[in-house]
């Protein structure tokens, strides 16, 4: 059992790793921004310019799952990404309206329509691909600094955060006992949200809390310089 001193050490170092997986979320979304400029920027053409400035990050994705599947149908694109069918049927329109992919149908099912990039689809996914790969690089030369023990930590928390719930089970019995109870509804109530987010946060607690405070430690470390740091050669 850790002594006073060592679990105030290790609540404020599970404090500040929840601060930056925030963080973490706000610099994502920078990115999204960052990543379209690049875009803009080295397309090939002004009109391959003109149409990635008015694409959203859903319908690159889009677009990018109908190039390296086509001919491809919408639940396919749908299960892939986790996009509704509803969703997947408004962007693909959209990319339709943009000439930027096609629709096809089976000869022996007209209800069947299948998706494929047309000339203008493919040249932005090679550009698109250009920048990940550009990405890629520069993730691997970053995390060259690192020893394998380091990057093996990383690895090890990064993949069980990801098939760990954020949900207590004594909130999964509350939420069936008052869903047995009242009707269920859409509309989530300011107090629901804050009990909701303070459900997850301690459920990272939780999970930070299976680590021992050198383990935070090198935890905050390595998540402050890989997602947060401003890498120079």
């Amino acid at each position: 059992m850790l002594n006073e001193p060592g679990k105030q050490t290790k609540d404020r170092l599970i404090k500040d790793l929840i601060v930056s997986v925030t963080d973490l979320q706000n610099k994502i979304q920078r990115d999204d921004g960052l990543e379209r400029q690049w875009l803009i920027q080295n397309s090939p053409t002004p009109v391959i310019a003109q149409l990635v400035k008015d694409m959203t990050v859903k319908m690159l994705h889009v677009l990018n799952a109908i190039g390296e599947l086509e001919p491809v149908n919408g639940i396919t694109i749908s299960k892939q990404f986790g996009f509704s069918k509803g969703n997947v049927s408004k962007i693909t329109r959209r990319l339709a309206d943009k000439k930027i992919i096609d629709f096809e149908y089976l000869p022996d099912n007209r209800k069947e329509i299948l998706f494929r990039t047309t000339q203008l689809g493919k040249e932005i996914n090679v550009l698109h691909q250009t920048l990940h790969d550009q990405i890629d690089i520069g993730i691997n030369h970053f995390l060259q600094r690192y020893n394998k023990d380091e990057l093996r930590f990383l690895v090890n928390i990064l993949q069980e955060t990801l098939h760990t719930s954020w949900i207590h089970s004594e909130t999964n019995k509350e939420s069936n006992a008052l869903s047995n109870r009242a009707p269920h509804t859409n509309v989530e109530s300011d107090n629901d949200k804050e009990t909701t987010d303070s459900d997850e946060i301690n459920e990272v607690i939780e999970l930070l809390n299976k680590l021992d405070s050198r383990n935070l430690k090198k935890a905050k470390a390595i998540l402050n310089d890989v997602f947060f740091s401003v890498y120079e050669d």
